[in-house]
């Protein structure tokens, strides 16, 4: 992967569950990091064909490995105003150089 793909400014974040004096919880989003990475929309091709045990996931994720920080399927994604679940994490190739990060799209429903 090289830097010139690496083009979509992508935040980590996750929410958490913060009690106030008076004992009322309210969620919080603390942002975990803010890097440069890659993003593949899902489509046709044989790549995303190979990856149909994840059908839920519309979104690819490639970034470097941020050292200190670990990415759970707890964190979210907000690239380019948009929000995603992270569906699964995983080590590219097990050199502990780049994660893919295989998300789902958050769409607000309303009724």
């Amino acid at each position: 992967m090289s830097l010139g793909k690496m083009t979509s400014f992508i935040d980590i974040g996750i929410f958490k569950n913060v009690k106030d004096e008076e004992g009322f919880s309210s969620s919080v989003y603390e942002g975990v990091a803010s890097v440069r990475g890659y993003r593949e929309g899902r489509h046709g091709s044989q790549k995303w064909a190979n990856l149909a045990a994840f059908s839920e996931a519309t979104d690819l994720f490639r970034i470097r490995v941020i050292p200190g920080v670990e990415i759970t399927t707890d964190h979210i994604i907000y690239c380019e105003g948009i929000k995603y679940d992270i569906v699964s994490v995983e080590n590219v190739r097990g050199r502990g150089m780049y994660l893919e990060i295989m998300a789902k799209k958050v769409v607000a429903t309303r009724g």
